[in-house]
């Protein structure tokens, strides 16, 4: 009695571990070379772990298959009905070289199957649909500090114009004409041939390697270039060799550089300068072209907080003294219920400022400034259909060594469903110019 109950025990044991046993499909061939004999060598059979149509856990392994007189015969478990990516990757080798290589698809099959019903092209993947779920940023190593580190869009970012860094690190648009040619320092200007022929056009000629006129005797601080820098800031001074900092080792006033105390030229030291200038031989083909620097449609409001509608960002060092800037925008009040402020804003200075009758129907106004040595002048005018004109004069402390911004922002009195839209806007500037 003890025995048969251990029988019992047993067969019980063995049912168990035959039902946890997964599925398999037999794959049965006979395989060919291309010269019609039959194939004799080893099959290698990888596969990645992956959770079989039966929940069963299959482990990450390998199995080697001999193939002799062209017979193959091999058990696997399904991958059609596995878990995502599931696969086989068989290499066939013959006379120890790997012949060639592919991947198989094995579905569950009680008839045998042959190599031509399991074959795939190499890569392919299959089984369920891969999951689809967002990947976070935080999961995949690294990408948080790659993006931190990539430039982003400035305030003068905008499509369809050349790229510029400005001192931010952010990638603005570059500003000027659309035929406008570049410089290096982001600075552009119309393009054209000189005098030389052609269509003329303004282009500066350059001195190279000049240099300046002037005793070098750790006493004397001025000395003089043939032309004046046109641009100023184009010239590009070296000392033995260093390049000095104009603003921090010399002063430009036409063409006369002034050293400061402490970068004084001493006896035997070299001086080297570099620069663009105006053709004195054709004045009107040298003449620096005005730049349209922004012009733009706005946005539009009913709110009662200020709100900007419209922006244009000058570049970093765009500006130098003796420029000029023009400013023209036109506002339109929609509605006439509720009266309105419209304003217009250089930097931080407020240039413009109007407050108008709830029936007023438009707004336009025009602002030039002048770019001095150290802040800028400007003047404005405004008027409506019911407004006054109104002028208006006054000083500006801008630093425009960064990037400064136009704002045009405007307010309601109060609640109400009129609305204000900044029609147009034009940023115009007009380059310094050095009459040879």
């Amino acid at each position: 009695m003890l025995l048969l109950r251990r029988l019992i025990v047993l067969l019980l044991a063995a049912t168990g571990l035959a039902q946890a046993q997964p599925a398999l499909t037999k794959i049965q061939d006979i395989l060919y070379r291309a010269d019609g004999t039959r194939f004799n060598g080893t099959m290698f059979i990888t596969w990645s772990s992956f959770l079989a149509g039966d929940t069963s856990n299959i482990a990450t392994a390998n199995l080697t298959v001999p193939i002799v007189n062209g017979v193959l015969r091999v058990q696997l478990v399904p991958t059609t009905t596995a878990s995502a990516g599931a696969q086989y990757n068989v290499t066939y080798q013959t006379a120890g070289v790997n012949q060639f290589t592919e991947v198989w698809a094995v579905p569950p099959s009680t008839p045998t199957l042959r190599v031509r019903d399991v074959r795939l092209s190499s890569g392919v993947i299959v089984g369920p649909a891969p999951s689809t779920a967002p990947i976070q940023i935080g999961d995949v190593t690294g990408l948080a500090n790659a993006l931190a580190v990539r430039p982003t869009d400035g305030a003068g970012f905008s499509i369809g114009r050349t790229a510029i860094i400005n001192p931010s690190g952010q990638i603005d648009a570059a500003a000027g004409n659309l035929g406008d040619c570049m410089h290096v320092d982001g600075s552009s200007g119309a393009c054209g041939t000189g005098t030389s022929g052609g269509t003329g056009g303004i282009l500066p000629l350059y001195s190279d390697a000049e240099t300046p006129a002037g005793t070098v005797n750790g006493v004397n601080a001025a000395f003089t270039l043939v032309f004046a820098p046109s641009p100023a800031t184009s010239l590009i001074i070296f000392r033995n060799g260093l390049l000095q900092a104009q603003g921090f080792d010399y002063s430009l006033s036409g063409n006369v550089v002034t050293f400061l105390a402490g970068s004084l030229p001493q006896t035997g030291d070299e001086l080297i300068a570099s620069y663009r200038y105006a053709n004195p031989s054709n004045v009107l083909g040298t003449l620096t072209a005005a730049q349209v620097i922004c012009s733009s449609a706005g946005a539009a409001t009913s709110a009662i907080v200020s709100t900007s509608l419209g922006s244009c960002t000058i570049p970093a060092g765009l500006l130098t003294t003796g420029d000029r800037i023009e400013v023209q925008f036109y506002y339109r009040h929609t509605g006439t219920a509720t009266a309105f402020t419209a304003e217009f804003h250089w930097g931080s200075t407020t240039v413009l400022a109007r407050t108008s009758v709830a029936g007023e129907l438009a707004l336009s106004g025009h602002a030039t400034l002048g770019i001095l040595s150290t802040g800028q002048s400007w003047d404005a005018q405004s008027w409506g259909n019911t407004f006054a004109l109104a002028n208006a004069v006054g000083l500006a402390a801008e630093n425009t060594s960064f990037s400064l911004t136009i704002t045009f922002p405007v307010r309601f009195a109060g609640t109400t469903s009129d609305v204000i839209t900044l029609s147009n806007f034009t940023v115009i500037r007009y380059p310094a110019q050095t009459n040879p």
